[in-house]
């Protein structure tokens, strides 16, 4: 390819990420309501079914899923950029569960299903979620006990997940289970027998599915990876890309709350002047916009790792880097903003608090900073040796 073509290219790229940044900022300045997103707090689905309708109608819902089937093709920097406009706004559910559970069937192609389930989903007409975790801290999503029993041409689970990330208002889960072997991934729908679903909420108030498998039947024609064939490769995959996608949006929160504070910091009198005239306060927003900047940086370091082409391993470095840098900024950053608000920022009322819920919940989603750390620390040791 020609460097003309090269730079034309590019070109195109950053308007159409540009484009996608202001339509989403566009959303969050029309849309952002804190006092209907209090209202919604302990609620199902979570999030208010017209906005669903509405990111289905931008093509936000399909930005991941290939034009074959019905979707704009786009990639992880895309996703990542929107959902850290939406993130500004506390308005990116249920689209981190959507683009996880969209990656498992793009890294899944084998299964004959997989092009029906993305089309749907491109249209909005039908959410699957990723039913994976079982146990606190876990990362690892071999490490599961639900079971799969070959019966007939087909399967029968039993078990139980946690942690289900848009269960309420999925019409079917991707759920892993093994047999004595191997691990493989099967589609369920909600209401299939022997399937029952409860609600836990995380720290911000929004549910999250604890599914109960009672010998559930699997047809041979909703196996997505028979275990032993595929395993999990793909929804490992996927988790590392969706584990990038949370930090982008936890960057957002960041964002958002920092200029929240800087506002406050320039407006609020004490001693007769504004507290951001004192010296200690200074220091301390110039280290949120550190940290702010640090997990810029590593998240555009693991959108580059996690480009077509990559190994499994690079991929599942910079990823494991990066959600643990993230979860660990975001946190520092929130409990500083909350510090720096003085009382009010202790307060229900204040915005702060919802956006320290926020960050609360993406700290632990996929895995914690104290799991990737490990996990990055592990990885690099099967690097050296490899």
């Amino acid at each position: 390819m020609s460097t003309q073509a090269s730079s034309t290219m590019a070109d195109s790229d950053a308007e159409q990420l540009t484009m996608l940044r202001e339509s989403a900022m566009d959303v969050v300045q029309r849309g952002a309501n804190m006092k209907h997103l209090r209202e919604r707090r302990g609620t199902l689905p979570g999030y208010d079914p017209a906005y669903l309708q509405q990111m289905a109608e931008l093509g936000w819902l399909g930005l991941l899923v290939p034009e074959a089937h019905g979707g704009l093709g786009l990639g992880l920097t895309e996703m990542a950029a929107l959902l850290q406009e939406l993130g500004k706004g506390l308005m990116a559910d249920p689209l981190p569960a959507v683009a996880l559970a969209t990656r498992v069937l793009v890294h899944c192609p084998q299964w004959a299903g997989a092009g029906g389930h993305l089309a749907a989903l491109a249209r909005g007409e039908a959410l699957p979620a990723v039913a994976w975790q079982e146990g606190l801290g876990g990362i690892d999503p071999a490490a599961i006990s639900t079971a799969a029993k070959p019966e007939g041409t087909g399967w029968r689970l039993s078990g139980r997940k946690r942690f289900v990330v848009g269960a309420a208002g999925a019409a079917g889960f991707i759920v892993s289970a093994r047999n004595a072997d191997a691990c493989g991934l099967f589609w369920i729908s909600k209401d299939a027998p022997g399937l029952s679903l409860e609600h836990e909420w995380r720290a911000d108030q929004t549910p999250i599915g604890v599914l109960a498998l009672d010998g559930v039947a699997v047809a041979a024609a909703d196996v997505i990876s028979a275990p032993g064939v595929h395993g999990l490769q793909g929804l490992q995959r996927a988790i590392d890309e969706a584990a990038v996608l949370a930090s982008a949006e936890m960057l957002g929160v960041m964002e958002a709350s920092l200029q929240m504070t800087l506002a406050y910091l320039r407006t609020r009198v004490q001693f007769g002047q504004p507290i951001g005239s004192f010296q200690a306060l200074q220091h301390k927003a110039a280290d949120l916009y550190v940290q702010q900047e640090l997990v810029r940086a590593v998240l555009q370091d693991a959108l580059r790792g996690l480009a077509p082409g990559q190994d499994a391993l690079t991929a599942a470095s910079v990823a494991s880097r990066c959600k643990a840098r993230a979860s660990d900024a975001g946190l520092r950053t929130l409990r500083e903003v909350i510090q720096l608000h003085g009382a009010i920022g202790y307060t229900d009322e204040h915005d702060a608090g919802l956006y320290l819920k926020r960050a609360l919940a993406l700290s632990a989603w996929l895995g914690n900073a104290s799991a990737h750390r490990a996990r990055f620390a592990a990885l690099q040791e099967q690097s050296a040796t490899s």
